[in-house]
């Protein structure tokens, strides 16, 4: 642990700060420390801010008495007295939770303010028929499923109310409006019907996000971004997208459309996108309609259809190629079975190639360093993918370039979506009254 300097009364940009203003700015920082750090003791408060004695004695008095932090223990039975106590954030102070909506799932999470999980529901939506070809609905019963689902996981969760809920979904949102929306066509209407119910149904703040920002956040907080403060998260599923981080700031775009990479006219595509529909672009390149048709012209098996049937033909050959090398790798679900390594290493060099195009074009514009793979698809890649990736982008970009494959996992939109729930919760909670 380094000590973090803050001097109450002290001056910035030639003013003298209010002793308001200094109490606001050593209370959040104290509330930083103990949420990084774990439980401190006031001495170590101390050591940390730089603060007086007098200082940190009656900040610790004032989050107290806001029911912030509370005595959790003591840092050692050799040192007994008020210096010893262990003070920690009340963690159930409020409850949050976090909603991954895919076109045919629901996943929530319930936290507390330190976004630690509670309780966490899945529910799987099938779709039906609708008025509009190819785009699936599942209507009034699934949005109604899924209001429950989280109204039950709340309950599990020992939560009576929510203070802020954070959603993830594919799509395009609107900054100005917030509503959710798709210029591709194919996502279900009921999502944007379910947003409109989880408002309606819980008196709780209401955060809207993009699936791949928000696993941009998981990854720069928890996963294989946690050392950059400007990256790209590439989003390979069913569909195409990225997230924009610049300067440790999602960077969304003036109509939201930031990272809508599947629209990115590339050659090869067998065509141009248009402005209702991204076939013809990145997306015929790299997208999960895409990988299936790459795998079947290269002889692998495809089973199913979606993105689960893109995942599963993608892990297949990636596990045919390791166990041709003798790996093996303890997490891979499935396996190579039945997958021949000549065909399934070919078929990886092809889909690499499609996606370094993608890569390449997003590092001639944006040199952010390092992209993160993310994704269904992007997941089942792995290590595999990212490095076939990065040799093919070192040969067509500029500029130097990381290619990583995230870490976080399935449930790397999830995280997202309780992080950023945590984090307005705390800066509501945290601010100073009146």
């Amino acid at each position: 642990m380094s000590p973090t300097r803050v001097h109450s009364g002290g001056k910035s940009g030639g003013k003298t700060a209010s002793p308001s203003t200094a109490r606001a700015i050593n209370d959040r920082l104290a509330l930083a420390l103990l949420q990084r750090e774990g439980p401190l003791t006031a001495g170590q408060l101390k050591q940390l801010t730089g603060l007086s004695r007098p200082t940190v004695a009656d900040l610790v008095e004032r989050l107290r008495g806001a029911r912030l932090i509370t005595v959790v223990g003591e840092a050692g039975a050799e040192r007994r007295g008020p210096n010893a106590r262990l003070y920690g954030i009340v963690a159930d102070r409020a409850h949050l939770a976090g909603i991954d909506v895919r076109t045919d799932r629901v996943t929530v999470c319930v936290a507390d303010l330190l976004g630690r999980t509670l309780a966490e529901a899945s529910l799987p939506i099938a779709p039906r028929a609708t008025d509009e070809p190819g785009r699936p609905a599942a209507g009034p019963p699934a949005v109604a499923a899924a209001v429950d689902l989280l109204t039950s996981t709340a309950a599990r969760a020992g939560a009576t109310s929510l203070h802020t809920i954070g959603v993830g979904a594919p799509g395009l949102l609107d900054p100005a409006t917030g509503a959710l929306g798709s210029n591709t066509g194919w996502l279900p209407r009921w999502h944007a019907d379910l947003v409109a119910a989880v408002r309606a149904h819980f008196p709780a703040e209401l955060l809207l996000e993009n699936e791949a920002n928000l696993a941009a956040v998981a990854e720069q907080r928890l996963g294989a971004a946690r050392d950059r403060d400007t990256f790209v998260l590439l989003w390979l599923g069913g569909g195409t997208g990225a997230a924009v981080v610049l300067d440790g700031a999602l960077r969304r775009g003036a109509s939201g459309g930031a990272g809508e990479i599947g629209f990115l006219p590339v050659p090869g595509a067998g065509g141009l996108p248009s402005a209702s529909g991204c076939e013809g672009g990145f997306h015929s390149l790299a997208g999960g309609p895409a990988l299936c048709d790459l795998a079947h012209r290269h002889g692998l098996p495809v089973e199913g259809t979606g993105v689960e049937a893109a995942e599963r033909a993608l892990r297949a050959a990636v596990a045919a190629v390791r166990e041709s090398r003798g790996e093996r790798d303890e997490r891979e679900e499935g396996g190579g079975a039945g997958v021949p390594a000549g065909p399934a290493e070919a078929f990886l060099d092809a889909y690499a190639d499609g996606v370094a195009i993608g890569v390449a074009a997003v590092s001639a514009v944006l040199d952010p360093g390092c992209v993160v793979i993310g994704g269904e698809c992007g997941r089942a890649g792995g290590d595999e993918l990212a490095r076939r990736v990065a040799e093919r982008v070192a040969r067509m970009a500029p500029v130097r370039l990381e290619v990583r494959a995230g870490t976080v996992g399935g449930r790397a939109v999830l995280r997202g979506a309780v992080l950023t729930a945590m984090d307005a919760a705390q800066d509501d909670l945290f601010a100073p009254e009146g």
